[in-house]
């Protein structure tokens, strides 16, 4: 029985500011298609400095029409890492395309550059490495390791990066999002990450052409750009396609097969509210990840997460690697002691290619990525949240101790 308040391992951070943001909406004439999106993804570009930026309903849909963009097709093959909730493989499965995990370098948890090199073939469409709790993959050996495949099997490669978990981050002195060593980054806003929507995503870019793809393909793949209409008989008055001909004020047209992806007013301007607060959440999920450090750097049998130099992690997850042989218990018993004293704590993540679609449909099993495997079998993700009080921090780390000392 839980007497004590319960912890969670995330949750989101909402004030009077989100609140108010909100009911604005609610009160105007736009609940979706009006103004507040434009704005958002405005704010999005000023926050990370990609030059476009195109807002979706969830992250899941970014990663979808990311790959669809990237001109991702059946026998085209996508890498990911294994290490990853199961939407960066999947995205590349809804375009046909074989998933291909590459494993993951031990000290960051992140896809190895070098087990990428080895996963390239000729069928390799795009990589999607993946910003494990907000620290990112070393993009620079990433990008080497690509340029050198387009050269040997002369097509593009796509660079699409998932950082859901990695708003605010920085690489190499570069925001994670401006997509210096990309050519899309996919955002997620669900509840437990820096900011949130409540649902919603988002692709960014520095190509005009993949912007204006990503928003026809937002939409139903419909256009109102006399420009790239194709039946001009239909779109101009009398049927007059010449420079000077205004368009028909009903016409709209689809020339491609897109999808209902769009987000709403209502949680741009939940996530407009939000990202003004990003700073003071980047702050104290940094105080909070000190105080682990501190807390947890000299226990046996317990491994604290490794920041590379070269990055600056806004962390989205806070992950102990134990022992639990050695301490004595097993993971799910680790679990139960501490859900007794209220605090909440989950697996990031079951290997993509464990899930038993993965192994019906494409083969994988253990033994594919064993890195990844021997990382799942230590982890576990603890509490981390701007909303996480002093008094909180100090109860986790207490009871943690107790049992892992």
């Amino acid at each position: 029985m839980i007497l004590k308040k319960w912890i969670p391992y995330g949750r989101q951070s909402i004030d009077r500011h989100d609140i108010r943001s909100i009911i604005e909406v609610l009160n105007s004439t736009n609940l979706t298609q009006g103004r507040k999106v434009g704005e958002f993804e405005a704010a999005l570009c000023d926050q990370t400095d990609a030059r476009f930026g195109i807002s979706l309903n969830s992250g899941t849909s970014a990663l979808h029409i990311a790959c669809l963009t990237a001109g991702v097709s059946p026998g085209d093959e996508v890498i990911t890492s294994p290490n990853t909730f199961v939407a960066s493989a999947n995205c590349a499965v809804y375009c046909g395309a074989r998933p291909v995990f590459a494993d993951i370098n031990p000290k960051t948890y992140n896809i190895s550059p070098l087990a990428v090199e080895h996963k390239i073939t000729a069928r390799t469409k795009a990589i999607i490495p993946v910003h494990f709790a907000g620290q990112s993959c070393d993009m620079k050996a990433i990008c080497r390791v690509v340029k050198g495949a387009e050269k040997k099997y002369g097509h593009k490669i796509f660079i699409i990066e998932d950082a859901c978990h990695a708003l605010g981050s920085f690489y190499n002195d570069k925001k994670v999002g401006s997509c210096f060593f990309s050519d899309m980054t996919v955002m997620s806003f669900h509840p437990v990450k820096h900011i949130t929507t409540g649902e919603g995503g988002a692709v960014l870019t520095n190509e005009e052409s993949l912007s204006r793809k990503l928003s026809l393909l937002r939409s139903h793949g419909i256009t109102g750009d006399p420009e790239e209409f194709f039946n001009k008989d239909l779109a101009f008055l009398g049927g007059n396609p010449s420079p000077s001909a205004e368009v028909n004020p009903w016409y709209y047209e689809q020339i491609a097969l897109g999808f209902n992806y769009r987000i709403t007013d209502i949680q741009c301007a939940l996530g407009l509210s939000q990202l003004q607060k990003l700073h003071s959440f980047r702050k104290r999920r940094r105080e909070i990840v000190d105080q682990y450090n501190l807390a947890f750097k000299d226990l046996r049998f317990v491994h604290i997460p490794l920041e590379a130099r070269n990055c600056q992690s806004n962390f989205h997850l806070y992950v102990l690697l134990f022992d639990f042989e050695k301490i004595g218990l097993s993971r799910a018993e680790l679990i139960g002691k501490l859900k007794t004293k209220g605090i909440q704590t989950q697996v990031h993540y079951i290997p993509v290619y464990l899930h038993s679609y993965y192994q019906r449909n494409f083969g994988t099993g253990l033994g594919d990525c064993p890195l990844a495997e021997e990382y799942y079998r230590k982890c576990l993700s603890i509490p981390l949240h701007p909303g996480l009080k002093d008094t909180d921090v100090k109860r986790i780390i207490k009871e943690i101790k107790k049992i892992a000392r």
